[in-house]
């Protein structure tokens, strides 16, 4: 304005245009922070459902063995990843939100988001590192006839989506089922989770019963 003063009532006009532009700014800043996509970390990402339909396909079909000789002690774990850290607080750090970690690499605070039931925890006590296809649900097809190292490495592998970190209970009401007797209570889930499933088990050239494959197939139809 070269240097000419403004009379008080445009200064005041002026200064509440930019108050009240500035509040519309923050205003719309908020909204689009309430909308943004949250990031969530994960294991790695399954193939597509024609992939994994495709890997079903190729899958042996026979009944389900014996669970005669199966132990948790046959499939070594959790083992030394790097360091101090160990299979578990790997997959603790990967799937979780700001984790802290003491000198002995075991999460000491963060944040935990389940994807099989949605819930979000603060302690890594409540969550398990969850084998997508379990320990005993592999040596009933298959593992049994494996040697101790390669069961090794199928309970601790971190380049295929066979572990995940979900909700303690949730994980322990699975047990040892198979997709034909037990699915993550969100269904929203399903799809990706059958996708997991089928890829551990091709990996692995582990079989599946009838009907394990007929639920697979339902659900990958419907992804």
């Amino acid at each position: 304005m070269n240097g000419m003063r403004l009379p008080a009532s445009r200064r005041g006009f002026y200064a509440r245009q930019s108050t009240a532009l500035g509040a519309l700014i923050a205003l719309c800043a908020g909204l689009l922070f309430l909308s943004a996509p949250t990031a969530q970390a994960a294991p790695p990402t399954p193939p597509s459902a024609s992939t994994a339909r495709s890997y079903l396909a190729s899958l042996t079909v026979r009944a389900e063995g014996s669970s005669d000789g199966y132990s948790r002690d046959r499939f070594p774990h959790w083992i030394t990843q790097s360091g101090t850290c160990n299979t578990r607080e790997v997959v603790l750090e990967r799937d979780g939100t700001g984790v802290v970690r003491d000198s002995s690499c075991a999460a000491t605070s963060g944040r935990w988001y389940s994807p099989y039931d949605g819930a979000t925890w603060y302690a890594a006590s409540d969550v398990d590192i969850d084998h997508v296809v379990p320990l005993a649900e592999a040596w009933r097809s298959g593992a049994n006839s494996w040697t101790t190292s390669r069961r090794q490495s199928f309970a601790n592998d971190l380049s295929i989506a066979q572990l995940i970190a979900v909700t303690d209970n949730v994980n322990q009401s699975k047990g040892d089922r198979d997709p034909a007797e037990w699915m993550p209570p969100r269904s929203a889930y399903h799809c990706t989770y059958a996708r997991m499933w089928v890829w551990v088990k091709h990996s692995y050239g582990l079989s599946v019963d009838s009907a394990e494959k007929s639920r697979l197939t339902s659900v990958l139809s419907g992804c």
